[in-house]
Protein backbone atom coordinates (compact mmCIF):
# COMPACT_ATOMS: atom_id res chain seq x y z
CA UNK A 1 0.00 0.00 0.00
CA UNK A 2 1.31 3.12 -1.15
CA UNK A 3 1.87 5.98 1.85
CA UNK A 4 -1.06 8.12 0.17
CA UNK A 5 -3.36 5.30 0.26
CA UNK A 6 -2.53 4.46 3.19
CA UNK A 7 -3.26 8.35 4.68
CA UNK A 8 -6.18 8.37 2.54
CA UNK A 9 -7.29 5.23 4.56
CA UNK A 10 -6.72 6.34 7.70
CA UNK A 11 -8.75 10.01 7.11
CA UNK A 12 -11.47 7.80 6.03
CA UNK A 13 -11.71 5.70 9.17
CA UNK A 14 -11.26 8.90 11.50
CA UNK A 15 -13.75 10.32 9.90
CA UNK A 16 -16.18 7.61 10.24
CA UNK A 17 -15.02 7.28 14.05
CA UNK A 18 -15.89 11.14 14.44
CA UNK A 19 -19.78 10.70 12.77
CA UNK A 20 -20.18 7.73 15.72
CA UNK A 21 -18.74 10.11 18.15
CA UNK A 22 -19.83 13.35 17.43
CA UNK A 23 -22.42 13.23 14.69
CA UNK A 24 -23.66 16.29 15.26
CA UNK A 25 -20.72 18.96 15.94
CA UNK A 26 -18.58 17.43 13.39
CA UNK A 27 -21.34 17.85 10.74
CA UNK A 28 -20.99 21.54 11.58
CA UNK A 29 -17.62 21.88 12.08
CA UNK A 30 -16.93 19.96 8.47
CA UNK A 31 -19.08 22.25 6.95
CA UNK A 32 -17.91 25.81 8.63
CA UNK A 33 -14.30 25.35 8.99
CA UNK A 34 -13.39 22.83 6.11
CA UNK A 35 -16.27 23.40 3.59
CA UNK A 36 -15.06 27.25 2.74
CA UNK A 37 -11.21 25.66 2.05
CA UNK A 38 -12.77 23.40 -0.30
CA UNK A 39 -14.80 25.81 -2.48
CA UNK A 40 -11.95 28.06 -2.55
CA UNK A 41 -9.32 25.90 -3.82
CA UNK A 42 -11.61 23.57 -6.35
CA UNK A 43 -12.80 26.86 -7.68
CA UNK A 44 -9.16 27.76 -8.09
CA UNK A 45 -8.59 24.36 -9.34
CA UNK A 46 -11.66 24.45 -11.51
CA UNK A 47 -10.72 27.94 -13.20
CA UNK A 48 -7.74 26.92 -14.20
CA UNK A 49 -8.94 24.29 -16.46
CA UNK A 50 -11.57 26.50 -18.04
CA UNK A 51 -14.23 24.82 -15.55
CA UNK A 52 -14.49 22.48 -18.24
CA UNK A 53 -16.81 24.49 -20.51
CA UNK A 54 -16.32 25.74 -23.91
CA UNK A 55 -16.18 29.07 -23.10
CA UNK A 56 -15.46 30.72 -19.28
CA UNK A 57 -18.00 33.33 -19.14
CA UNK A 58 -20.12 30.56 -18.96
CA UNK A 59 -19.17 29.86 -15.59
CA UNK A 60 -19.74 33.22 -14.55
CA UNK A 61 -23.44 32.76 -15.35
CA UNK A 62 -23.37 29.53 -13.39
CA UNK A 63 -21.66 31.78 -10.32
CA UNK A 64 -24.61 34.40 -10.55
CA UNK A 65 -27.46 31.45 -10.66
CA UNK A 66 -26.13 30.01 -7.44
CA UNK A 67 -26.21 33.20 -5.24
CA UNK A 68 -29.53 34.12 -6.73
CA UNK A 69 -30.47 30.02 -5.85
CA UNK A 70 -28.92 30.79 -2.35
CA UNK A 71 -31.35 33.58 -2.28
CA UNK A 72 -34.74 31.87 -3.32
CA UNK A 73 -36.90 30.72 -0.42
CA UNK A 74 -39.45 28.55 -2.53
CA UNK A 75 -38.15 24.91 -2.81
CA UNK A 76 -39.13 23.77 -6.12
CA UNK A 77 -38.22 27.22 -8.18
CA UNK A 78 -34.66 26.12 -6.21
CA UNK A 79 -34.84 22.57 -7.83
CA UNK A 80 -35.32 23.70 -10.89
CA UNK A 81 -32.07 26.02 -10.59
CA UNK A 82 -30.37 23.39 -9.61
CA UNK A 83 -31.50 20.60 -12.33
CA UNK A 84 -31.96 23.28 -14.78
CA UNK A 85 -27.94 23.98 -14.25
CA UNK A 86 -26.76 20.33 -13.91
CA UNK A 87 -28.47 19.63 -17.19
CA UNK A 88 -27.06 22.31 -19.20
CA UNK A 89 -23.63 21.52 -18.08
CA UNK A 90 -24.01 18.14 -19.25
CA UNK A 91 -25.06 19.18 -22.38
CA UNK A 92 -22.25 21.62 -23.06
CA UNK A 93 -19.82 19.37 -20.85
CA UNK A 94 -20.54 15.48 -21.58
CA UNK A 95 -21.34 15.35 -24.98
CA UNK A 96 -19.38 15.35 -28.52
CA UNK A 97 -22.17 15.89 -31.20
CA UNK A 98 -25.33 17.90 -32.19
CA UNK A 99 -27.66 14.29 -31.76
CA UNK A 100 -26.05 13.70 -28.08
CA UNK A 101 -27.15 17.10 -27.45
CA UNK A 102 -30.91 16.52 -28.56
CA UNK A 103 -31.43 13.44 -27.34
CA UNK A 104 -29.87 14.41 -24.02
CA UNK A 105 -32.05 17.76 -24.48
CA UNK A 106 -35.11 15.63 -25.37
CA UNK A 107 -34.33 13.25 -22.23
CA UNK A 108 -34.33 16.02 -20.16
CA UNK A 109 -37.55 17.72 -20.92
CA UNK A 110 -39.14 14.63 -20.47
CA UNK A 111 -37.87 14.05 -16.85
CA UNK A 112 -38.06 17.78 -16.25
CA UNK A 113 -42.20 17.46 -17.08
CA UNK A 114 -42.30 14.35 -14.86
CA UNK A 115 -40.73 16.31 -12.05
CA UNK A 116 -43.12 19.06 -12.70
CA UNK A 117 -45.94 17.18 -12.37
CA UNK A 118 -45.53 16.12 -8.74
CA UNK A 119 -44.41 19.56 -7.52
CA UNK A 120 -42.43 17.84 -4.57
CA UNK A 121 -40.14 16.34 -7.09
CA UNK A 122 -38.24 19.73 -7.66
CA UNK A 123 -37.81 20.64 -4.40
CA UNK A 124 -36.53 17.09 -3.51
CA UNK A 125 -34.21 17.72 -6.31
CA UNK A 126 -33.01 20.65 -5.31
CA UNK A 127 -32.40 19.32 -1.50
CA UNK A 128 -30.31 16.76 -2.77
CA UNK A 129 -28.50 17.44 -5.29
CA UNK A 130 -26.49 20.14 -3.51
CA UNK A 131 -25.83 17.61 -0.45
CA UNK A 132 -26.10 13.70 -0.68
CA UNK A 133 -25.81 13.66 -4.48
CA UNK A 134 -22.52 16.16 -4.77
CA UNK A 135 -20.94 15.21 -1.55
CA UNK A 136 -21.63 11.17 -1.76
CA UNK A 137 -22.47 10.30 -5.06
CA UNK A 138 -20.01 12.20 -6.99
CA UNK A 139 -17.57 11.59 -4.37
CA UNK A 140 -17.84 7.69 -5.35
CA UNK A 141 -18.01 7.97 -9.19
CA UNK A 142 -14.75 9.69 -8.79
CA UNK A 143 -13.11 7.64 -6.42
CA UNK A 144 -14.25 4.45 -8.96
CA UNK A 145 -13.34 6.10 -11.74
CA UNK A 146 -9.65 6.86 -10.31
CA UNK A 147 -9.74 3.06 -9.14
CA UNK A 148 -10.10 1.92 -12.81
CA UNK A 149 -7.63 4.16 -14.67
CA UNK A 150 -4.64 3.23 -11.80
CA UNK A 151 -5.68 -0.32 -11.69
CA UNK A 152 -5.04 -0.56 -8.30
CA UNK A 153 -6.45 -3.13 -6.14
CA UNK A 154 -6.14 -0.94 -3.07
CA UNK A 155 -8.12 2.30 -4.16
CA UNK A 156 -10.72 -0.34 -5.42
CA UNK A 157 -10.66 -1.51 -1.76
CA UNK A 158 -11.13 1.93 -0.38
CA UNK A 159 -13.76 1.81 -2.58
CA UNK A 160 -15.56 -0.90 -0.62
CA UNK A 161 -15.06 0.42 2.26
CA UNK A 162 -16.12 4.02 1.59
CA UNK A 163 -19.51 2.14 0.92
CA UNK A 164 -19.26 -0.25 3.92
CA UNK A 165 -18.73 2.67 6.01
CA UNK A 166 -22.23 4.04 4.89
CA UNK A 167 -23.83 0.42 5.43
CA UNK A 168 -22.52 0.50 8.42
CA UNK A 169 -23.80 3.90 10.04
CA UNK A 170 -27.53 2.78 8.28
CA UNK A 171 -27.59 -0.56 9.83
CA UNK A 172 -25.50 0.25 12.93
CA UNK A 173 -26.49 3.82 13.10
CA UNK A 174 -24.46 5.62 16.52
CA UNK A 175 -26.27 6.86 19.96
CA UNK A 176 -23.71 9.48 20.60
CA UNK A 177 -25.12 12.17 23.00
CA UNK A 178 -25.33 15.76 21.94
CA UNK A 179 -22.33 17.30 23.78
CA UNK A 180 -22.92 21.46 22.24
CA UNK A 181 -26.62 21.48 21.98
CA UNK A 182 -25.95 24.70 19.97
CA UNK A 183 -24.62 22.73 17.57
CA UNK A 184 -27.61 20.37 17.37
CA UNK A 185 -29.94 23.14 16.73
CA UNK A 186 -27.98 25.23 13.91
CA UNK A 187 -27.34 21.32 11.80
CA UNK A 188 -31.40 20.90 12.19
CA UNK A 189 -31.93 24.54 10.74
CA UNK A 190 -29.13 23.86 8.05
CA UNK A 191 -29.90 19.90 7.15
CA UNK A 192 -33.45 19.14 8.45
CA UNK A 193 -34.79 19.74 5.17
CA UNK A 194 -32.75 16.39 3.65
CA UNK A 195 -34.48 13.98 6.16
CA UNK A 196 -37.95 14.90 4.57
CA UNK A 197 -36.66 15.12 1.24
CA UNK A 198 -35.42 11.40 1.42
CA UNK A 199 -38.32 10.63 2.89
CA UNK A 200 -40.21 11.41 -0.35
CA UNK A 201 -37.90 10.47 -2.29
CA UNK A 202 -37.85 6.74 -0.89
CA UNK A 203 -41.26 6.76 0.52
CA UNK A 204 -40.37 6.81 4.47
CA UNK A 205 -42.66 9.17 5.69
CA UNK A 206 -41.52 10.55 9.20
CA UNK A 207 -37.50 10.26 8.04
CA UNK A 208 -36.18 13.23 9.74
CA UNK A 209 -32.70 14.77 11.10
CA UNK A 210 -31.84 12.02 14.00
CA UNK A 211 -28.56 10.39 14.95
CA UNK A 212 -28.42 7.66 12.01
CA UNK A 213 -28.49 10.36 9.30
CA UNK A 214 -26.54 12.98 10.99
CA UNK A 215 -23.98 10.48 11.48
CA UNK A 216 -24.35 9.72 7.43
CA UNK A 217 -24.01 13.59 6.63
CA UNK A 218 -21.25 14.20 8.73
CA UNK A 219 -19.63 10.99 7.68
CA UNK A 220 -19.62 11.94 3.60
CA UNK A 221 -19.11 15.80 4.27
CA UNK A 222 -15.60 15.31 6.48
CA UNK A 223 -14.59 12.41 3.90
CA UNK A 224 -15.36 14.49 1.06
CA UNK A 225 -13.62 17.36 2.19
CA UNK A 226 -10.85 15.29 3.01
CA UNK A 227 -10.83 13.17 -0.53
CA UNK A 228 -10.13 16.65 -1.86
CA UNK A 229 -7.49 17.14 0.21
CA UNK A 230 -5.10 14.43 0.05
CA UNK A 231 -5.75 14.40 -3.54
CA UNK A 232 -3.64 17.37 -3.71
CA UNK A 233 -0.31 15.18 -5.31
CA UNK A 234 -2.74 13.39 -7.66
CA UNK A 235 -4.20 16.96 -9.20
CA UNK A 236 -1.91 19.37 -8.35
CA UNK A 237 -4.75 21.96 -7.10
CA UNK A 238 -1.77 23.41 -4.65
CA UNK A 239 0.72 23.98 -8.08
CA UNK A 240 -0.87 28.08 -7.95
CA UNK A 241 1.07 31.30 -7.30
CA UNK A 242 2.05 31.54 -3.85
CA UNK A 243 0.29 34.58 -3.48
CA UNK A 244 -3.41 33.28 -4.85
CA UNK A 245 -2.77 30.23 -2.31
CA UNK A 246 -2.06 32.42 0.71
CA UNK A 247 -5.65 34.60 -0.82
CA UNK A 248 -7.52 31.21 -0.61
CA UNK A 249 -6.26 30.35 2.57
CA UNK A 250 -6.97 34.13 3.65
CA UNK A 251 -10.60 34.08 2.45
CA UNK A 252 -11.40 30.86 4.01
CA UNK A 253 -10.12 31.74 7.01
CA UNK A 254 -12.30 34.94 6.87
CA UNK A 255 -15.13 32.66 5.92
CA UNK A 256 -15.15 30.77 9.10
CA UNK A 257 -14.66 33.91 10.78
CA UNK A 258 -17.51 35.36 9.41
CA UNK A 259 -19.98 32.53 10.25
CA UNK A 260 -19.02 32.30 14.27
CA UNK A 261 -19.57 36.25 14.26
CA UNK A 262 -22.63 36.29 12.94
CA UNK A 263 -23.73 32.79 11.84
CA UNK A 264 -27.28 33.59 9.97
CA UNK A 265 -25.44 35.94 7.78
CA UNK A 266 -22.29 33.75 7.82
CA UNK A 267 -24.14 30.72 6.89
CA UNK A 268 -26.27 32.76 3.82
CA UNK A 269 -22.61 33.59 2.84
CA UNK A 270 -21.43 30.05 3.06
CA UNK A 271 -24.48 28.87 1.48
CA UNK A 272 -23.81 30.75 -1.85
CA UNK A 273 -19.98 30.24 -1.40
CA UNK A 274 -20.82 25.56 -1.71
CA UNK A 275 -23.52 26.28 -4.44
CA UNK A 276 -21.16 28.74 -6.56
CA UNK A 277 -18.61 25.59 -5.94
CA UNK A 278 -21.36 22.63 -6.31
CA UNK A 279 -22.35 24.44 -10.06
CA UNK A 280 -18.79 25.26 -11.30
CA UNK A 281 -18.59 21.60 -10.76
CA UNK A 282 -21.35 20.56 -12.62
CA UNK A 283 -19.18 20.22 -15.92
CA UNK A 284 -16.68 18.19 -14.24
CA UNK A 285 -19.26 15.89 -12.66
CA UNK A 286 -21.08 15.09 -16.29
CA UNK A 287 -17.86 13.97 -18.01
CA UNK A 288 -17.20 12.08 -15.07
CA UNK A 289 -20.31 9.98 -15.68
CA UNK A 290 -19.83 9.77 -19.32
CA UNK A 291 -16.59 8.72 -18.24
CA UNK A 292 -17.85 6.01 -16.08
CA UNK A 293 -20.38 4.64 -18.45
CA UNK A 294 -17.57 4.74 -21.23
CA UNK A 295 -15.83 2.47 -18.81
CA UNK A 296 -18.52 0.26 -17.68
CA UNK A 297 -19.38 -0.26 -21.86
CA UNK A 298 -16.05 -1.23 -22.63
CA UNK A 299 -15.66 -3.68 -19.30
CA UNK A 300 -18.61 -5.05 -20.71
CA UNK A 301 -17.69 -5.65 -23.58
CA UNK A 302 -13.86 -6.72 -22.90
CA UNK A 303 -15.91 -9.41 -20.54
CA UNK A 304 -18.65 -10.76 -22.75
CA UNK A 305 -18.00 -9.36 -26.74
CA UNK A 306 -14.42 -9.99 -26.66
CA UNK A 307 -14.65 -13.60 -25.85
CA UNK A 308 -17.43 -14.32 -28.53
CA UNK A 309 -15.47 -12.21 -31.06
CA UNK A 310 -12.65 -14.69 -30.66
CA UNK A 311 -15.02 -18.11 -30.31
CA UNK A 312 -16.64 -16.26 -33.93
CA UNK A 313 -12.56 -15.85 -35.24
CA UNK A 314 -11.23 -19.37 -34.02
CA UNK A 315 -14.75 -21.00 -35.78
CA UNK A 316 -14.18 -18.77 -39.09
CA UNK A 317 -10.66 -19.73 -38.91
CA UNK A 318 -11.68 -23.57 -38.31
CA UNK A 319 -13.92 -23.72 -40.95
CA UNK A 320 -11.33 -21.85 -43.97
CA UNK A 321 -9.09 -24.49 -42.35
CA UNK A 322 -11.68 -27.70 -43.15
CA UNK A 323 -12.38 -26.32 -46.64
CA UNK A 324 -8.98 -26.03 -47.55
CA UNK A 325 -8.70 -29.22 -46.63
CA UNK A 326 -11.46 -31.07 -48.57
CA UNK A 327 -9.98 -29.00 -51.25
CA UNK A 328 -6.73 -30.65 -50.85
CA UNK A 329 -8.36 -34.21 -50.48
Amino acid sequence: MRGNDAIHLGLMLLALAAAYLVPFELLLLAYVVLGPAHYFTEISWLHDRSYYLPHRGIAAVLAIIAVIAALIDNASWFGFAMWGALLVCAMLAATTSAIESMLLFMVAIALSAIMYSSGSSLAVIGILIPTLIHVSLFTLIFMVLGAYRSGSRVQAALVVVYLLAVATILLLPPTAEIRISSFARVGQDYFGNVGPALGRLFGVPGLVLDTRLTSLLAFVYTYHYLNWFIKADVIRWTEVPKARLAAMAAASAASTALYFYDYAFGFTFLLALSLIHILLEFPLNSLALRQLGAAMQGAVRARYVGPVASATRSRSTGTKAAKRATRSR
